[in-house]
């Protein structure tokens, strides 16, 4: 081999190759960043697997571009101070309650409309109508860029003592709720005492009696143990649960389209595998619980319920992005 009018061995040829990739792949790690993501949920929810997933899938995707940090379980605070680092650019994305991220968008109470979805394959298959699609728009005001949705399990009642089977039973009771209107009002109107009270601060609050139970999805319930301080479940299904994926405008367009387009592709295939995760879930969670604590399901929840529901379709009057998405679902569960 010539050189500059030098003859390079075999053995040195070799090792300026060798050196040529190592600052090719030395320059490709300096490039790539790191995204910070900010959970609720604590390791073993369907949520935390689902960034986890992300986080597993994106730097291939990105040819080692984009690289994705989870932290779970409140780790970066609530919920309410996620939004607030997601507002200023200090947090990347986050996968957030639909509850709280409808403070910032809120047609996406429409989702905690009572009674709605009859399970959770119901909801999710709502996920795919045009008004869920103009929700996630909605967060473009908040500087949020919605990426889609994936669930939790639906909605259930556990009480500390005996499972709740009458609004008689939840009358003046504390119950833990997340802190948006639907629920709010859904609570207030059953004759309950609504009480929002951090997730992570839950277990101790049943415990000492704070709280006489909570408005809560099956695979939190069994993440978070409160069956150890909780006795009465009563299945009730009265609202879904789903989460949004979301990207701080700030990190969004810093990106190039190439990667938006890699990162929504790893999103889009995480969030249908949590939904198929939590399909299988609900029914093993049920299983579970009722080896361990008193079950009880209420069959005609709708009737028994059918003040609370009314004052919640009240709160809704006027916002015509949830009456489409209400109609969409109507159209698509016939």
């Amino acid at each position: 081999m010539f050189q500059g009018g030098k003859i390079m061995t075999i053995a040195q040829l070799g090792r300026r190759l060798t050196l040529a990739a190592l600052m090719t792949a030395a320059a490709i790690a300096a490039e790539a960043r790191e995204l910070q993501m900010g959970v609720i949920t604590p390791p073993s929810h369907v949520w935390t697997k689902v960034a986890n997933r992300i986080a597993e899938k994106l730097p291939e995707a990105t040819g080692g571009s984009l690289t994705l940090a989870v932290f779970p379980a409140g780790q970066l605070g609530s919920e309410q101070e996620m939004f607030q680092q997601l507002s200023t650019g200090l947090l990347d994305s986050g996968l957030m309650t639909a509850a709280i991220t409808s403070l910032r968008a809120p047609s996406m109470q429409g989702w905690f409309t009572p009674y709605l979805f009859k399970d959770v394959s119901a909801a999710i298959a709502a996920a795919e109508t045009p008004a869920a699609t103009d929700m996630l728009a909605e967060l473009d005001a908040a500087g949020l860029h919605g990426m889609g949705y994936t669930f939790a399990g639906m909605r259930h009642i556990l009480m500390k003592d005996a499972p709740a089977m009458t609004t008689a039973d939840l009358a003046n009771k504390k119950i833990r709720i997340v802190p948006f209107p639907a629920m709010k009002v859904w609570w207030g109107a059953v004759g309950a005492v609504p009480t929002p009270v951090n997730l992570t601060e839950v277990y101790q609050a049943l415990q000492t009696g704070l709280l006489d139970g909570i408005d809560i999805d099956l695979d939190a319930l069994v993440g978070l143990k409160f069956q150890e301080v909780a006795k009465g479940l009563t299945i009730t299904n009265h609202m879904a649960f789903p989460s949004v994926m979301m990207v701080s405008d700030m990190t969004w367009t810093a990106l190039t389209p190439e990667e938006q387009t890699a990162f929504q592709a790893v999103v889009d295939e995480a969030l249908t595998w949590g939904s198929a995760q939590q399909v299988e879930a609900e029914a093993a969670n049920l299983a579970s619980l009722q080896a361990e604590m008193t079950v009880e399901v209420m069959t005609d929840g709708a009737t028994a319920f059918a003040d609370a529901n009314a004052a919640v379709a009240d709160s809704f009057a006027g916002n015509a992005l949830i009456a489409q998405f209400q109609a969409q679902v109507a159209e698509q569960q016939k």
